[in-house]
């Protein structure tokens, strides 16, 4: 059997209790017992099993109610770590984080264009290897590894089917990388495990339904409802990317025309820019649209903030489908926020269907920033075990 099979999770019980002290900690067995409703010989008797496993310590004494002052309890990060890995689009990045989110170590290599599927895997096995061996002694912890990859996912079977950034089809991710490891592999389509790392480790609070967009090279988003990711019945749940809002709009990779993706990435804001600013240079590219903004470029600014009514109108679709509480909006397009938010948010007091929409639905910028990908990896092992 692969290790790191998560067999530690007896009960929903368990759980709960051991989601109390990563959410919570420092955090009495009293205080665990009043809010889960979970009996207090249960809950103690549950400790005794997490600490046994190493998964949970005591910490300092907390505040007394009256009698003795109560044991402290936390997650014990120093025994137990997960590996994630972001297979981007020209390299493939790996962090070794402990079960809160802290990045202990970090690798990266190149993707080379025109790869093969031996080459890719061989890169990746390539930069988890470094991982772990960065962590000295602490390697032989590493509970398991999370992939989060471009493109279709079939989850089951931790198989890409399809990734447009390299092309390659069918590659067999979680059965090589477990025999190679010995541990368990989880893979995920990038802008869910996106969505996961933001809300693990974004520090939103309890959320009913939560979604985030990542806007870049495409656009993805993920959408999780009561702690749960959404796949949908065709594991589609989330393409907003590939949404049709122009009839007339240009062919989009996915072979339809007018999707959301050609009007707000990186490629589509260059192409804007080209066609409304006669004396824009060749070499253009979205930093440099961000640049010439900044420097007070009315005509880059101009394409910027309709930029951002475009991803406002994506937005108000989403809200109308799917109405989040929260929306968290990421990716590189969005580093240009100061001239995009105004505008989206603009447009989204403008068409969403009612008053409760426009006023209720919370539009942040990411927290985590260019790690949400690499940790919603991580956070795929995480998810396993609590």
């Amino acid at each position: 059997m692969v290790r790191g099979t998560f067999q530690l999770m007896k009960s929903a019980n368990k759980s709960t209790i051991l989601n109390k002290v990563r959410q919570y900690g420092p955090i009495s067995r009293a205080e665990i017992a009043k809010e889960t409703g979970i009996t207090p010989p249960t809950v103690s008797s549950i400790i005794k099993e997490l600490m046994v496993e190493k998964l949970v310590v005591e910490s300092v004494l907390g505040e007394s109610q009256g009698g003795r002052k109560p044991t402290m309890l936390l997650l014990n990060k120093n025994d137990h770590y997960v590996i994630g890995v972001d297979a981007g689009s020209d390299s493939i990045k790996v962090c070794v984080s402990d079960l809160v989110g802290t990045i202990l170590v970090r690798s990266e290599l190149p993707i080379y264009s025109h790869t093969t599927i031996e080459n890719f895997l061989a890169v990746m096995i390539q930069a988890i290897e470094l991982g772990i061996k960065d962590m000295g002694a602490n390697g032989n912890k590493v509970i398991g590894i999370g992939i989060a990859m471009h493109g279709v996912v079939e989850v089951a079977t931790g198989t890409s089917l399809y990734s447009a950034n390299s092309g390659l089809r069918n590659v067999q991710i979680k059965e090589v990388l477990e025999k190679k490891f010995d541990r368990q592999v989880i893979v995920e389509n990038n802008s869910r495990a996106m969505a996961l790392g933001e809300y693990w480790f974004g520090d939103y609070g309890a959320l009913e339904s939560f979604a985030v967009i990542n806007i870049g090279r495409g656009v993805g988003s993920g959408i999780i409802e009561d702690g749960k990711l959404r796949y949908g019945a065709q594991d589609i749940a989330g393409e907003i990317g590939h949404m049709t809002i122009s009839l007339d709009g240009e062919k989009c990779s996915c072979g339809n025309q007018g999707c959301f993706e050609t009007f707000v990435t990186g490629n589509a804001i260059v192409r804007r820019a080209k066609k409304k600013i006669p004396d824009a240079p060749d070499d253009l590219s979205g930093e440099k649209v961000y640049e010439y903004a900044l420097k007070g470029q009315k005509a880059y600014q101009s394409v910027l903030e309709e930029t951002g009514v475009l991803i406002g109108i994506g937005i108000v679709n989403l809200i109308h489908s799917v109405n989040p509480e929260k929306i968290v909006l990421g990716g590189g397009v969005m580093k240009s926020h100061e001239f995009l938010m105004p505008s989206i948010l603009a447009t989204i007091q403008q068409r969403a269907l009612t008053e409760k929409a426009r006023k209720n639905t919370i539009i942040n910028l990411s927290r985590i920033g260019d790690d949400v990908t690499v940790l919603g990896a991580a956070a795929l092992v995480l998810k396993r075990l609590f």
